[in-house]
């Protein structure tokens, strides 16, 4: 069948193919690549990829692409399922014959509900779904395709053999040629990465155990299975050929260098491309290693600091200490390796003290840029469960995670600590971490280097007051009850 790969239209600003953790409006415009659908749509022969929200395409034009369609294939989210299911009602409607699979985190969590939130949901892909959405595209009759969630002629729900997880990831086709094809590169902005930039998996999973992290809970599993080294640089070496453009290429698996030895042959390999390259990175690795990366190409850590009080960072099993933490960071200064890192705001037990201890902790580290995020217990997670027998959640709707503009919004609240509490701490976070004489002047300094990045942080400034002002109005709204 023709196959459409989708990521529909919903909240302004959405970034549905958030590969790390949390699917949300950032406050500054943020995509990431639609990696996850771009992975089957390699593998599926006269397929097509539609990412809406990044190229700012509508409802309408959304509904007119995929009536040439017979079989489409949907990217959905917690925060976007009501949504996603409106949409896939309008393609039916438009075609009634057009065969529909959900595929993410939540359809794999949650098969049974996600089949009973809409009529127009033929078919869910649960785990890994790359082969899945294969073999269904190819004709293969529902009941024999393992992985695999679907009603049956008679309306009732049936769950199919669980699908292996893929042993030899170079089993999968590359990602570049569909990028290539589909995309539109300059459209896909994140705020620390220059740009353009371009991302793509070389493994997934993660040997960590955040208890709160998305991906390795619900699709990609505790451990990290990999391409190896090879393959790898091949596909970047014809990267650089196909966008000589792109200023930076990240790596988005979870932990790049869950896998050192790996990592470091990886690096070797990337070092005579003459690549800029950025990855995730946990916050436990020593000076050497960091000044090798940064010899091979290396320009900047996504790093995950979470928290910094120690009691939080055991209860969410970081598997990292404070002390490593500043190690590690102080040695990625001394190396010339940039930082971006994130922190969580909302995450067991949270208290007014322990945000000022993270404040406070985030200023001592003291790294390029930061973004502050709410904790978000997505279904699959130990933190929903956590939540859930704990009663910490704030909504008798569990998967009410975002506002109606797309913003994510306090889930959780603690003994002492409300979730307008926790809410309006973001922006207090924010501002004590960057109105500082050092942070505002390394900006400066950047906008002063290079005239397209002027433009881009006076823009993305903007586009940060603004949100801010836009959280102040939903919380306002909250407290009053209109919303």
């Amino acid at each position: 069948m023709s196959t459409l790969f989708l990521s529909p239209p919903s909240f302004d600003g959405f970034d549905g193919g958030a590969g790390s953790r949390y699917q949300a409006r950032r406050e500054v415009t943020s995509f990431w690549y639609p990696t996850w659908l771009a992975q089957p749509a390699a593998l599926v022969s006269d397929s097509k990829l539609l990412d809406c929200p990044p190229h700012d395409i509508d409802i309408r034009e959304c509904l007119e692409t995929a009536k040439s369609y017979e079989h489409v294939i949907i990217h959905t989210s917690t925060p976007s399922l009501r949504n996603d299911c409106k949409v896939a009602e309008a393609i039916k409607q438009n075609r009634p014959d057009t065969k529909i699979g959900f595929v993410g985190a939540h359809a794999a969590v949650l098969p049974t509900e996600t089949l009973k939130a809409s009529p127009a949901i033929d078919w869910v892909g649960r785990k890994e779904f790359d082969f899945t959405c294969k073999e269904v595209s190819e004709g293969m009759p529902l009941a024999e395709v393992k992985g695999l969630s679907y009603r049956d002629t008679d309306g009732k729900i049936r769950h199919n053999p669980e699908r292996e997880l893929i042993a030899n990831m170079d089993e999968l086709p590359w990602v570049a040629d569909v990028y290539k094809r589909d995309l539109q590169i300059e459209k896909y902005f994140i705020g620390y990465l220059q740009h353009p930039y371009v991302s793509m998996y070389t493994g997934r999973g993660c040997p960590a155990q955040c208890t709160f992290c998305l991906w390795p809970q619900t699709i990609g599993g505790h451990k990290y299975r990999v391409r190896s080294a090879q393959n790898v640089a091949d596909e970047m070496a014809y990267m650089k050929k196909l966008f000589p453009q792109v200023r930076e290429f990240f790596f988005d698996d979870d932990t790049f260098t869950a896998n050192l030895p790996r990592a470091r042959e990886i690096g070797k390999k990337l070092a005579p491309l003459g690549l800029t390259w950025s990855c995730n990175s946990r916050a436990n690795l020593d000076y050497d290693t960091i000044q090798f990366f940064k010899d091979c190409g290396l320009r900047l850590f996504l790093v995950g600091y979470e928290s910094g009080n120690a009691d939080i960072l055991k209860n969410i099993k970081k598997g990292v200490t404070k002390e490593e933490m500043l190690r590690f960071t102080k040695a990625c200064h001394k190396a010339g390796v940039v930082i971006h890192g994130t922190f969580v705001l909302g995450l067991p037990v949270e208290s007014q003290a322990t945000i000022e201890e993270s404040i406070e902790f985030a200023k001592e580290l003291d790294v390029f840029s930061i973004q502050v995020s709410l904790a978000a217990p997505y279904p699959g997670t130990e933190l929903y469960d956590q939540a859930k027998l704990n009663g910490w959640f704030t909504k008798q709707d569990k998967g009410d995670i975002v506002h109606t503009d797309g913003f994510q919004d306090s889930s959780l609240q603690y003994p002492g600590l409300s979730k307008e509490a926790i809410y309006e701490s973001v922006e207090r976070f924010y501002h004590r971490y960057y109105l500082r004489p050092k942070p505002i002047l390394r900006i400066i300094r950047t906008m002063l280097e290079d005239k397209d990045v002027f433009v881009r942080r006076c823009r993305e400034g903007y586009e940060f007051f603004k949100s801010m002002a836009q959280r102040r109005s939903d919380l306002a709204a909250a407290k009053s009850g209109t919303v």
